[in-house]
């Protein structure tokens, strides 16, 4: 399953903190992180998404890995330099 995040961000130092330590969590669960890059062009916007300036892509084995890891405590100690850090739109696809 694929897990993808539109990033706002509000504090690049404690983005940087949350990044160099959520992908550990990531990787207990199964996850890869694909792809992370920043947001350059509007093409269209016709669901009115809030402005973002970052994205990442991340791939579990499975829907359920990924349920466990967005669930997990070790993640769950992140979110507080992830509310620091940035607004977060996470979702999942297949």
């Amino acid at each position: 399953m694929k897990v993808i995040g539109l990033i706002a961000l509000k504090n690049p130092v404690a983005f940087d903190r949350y990044r160099s330590q959520v992908g550990q969590t990531i990787a207990q669960y199964g996850g890869t992180v694909v792809f992370r890059g920043a947001r350059t062009d509007w093409f269209w916007n016709d669901l009115a998404c809030a402005a973002f300036d970052a994205c990442v892509e991340i791939d579990f084995p499975t829907r359920e890995d990924a349920q466990k890891w967005a669930n997990s405590p070790e993640y769950a100690a992140l979110l507080a330099v992830r509310s620091e850090a940035m607004t977060l739109t996470l979702f999942g696809v297949q």
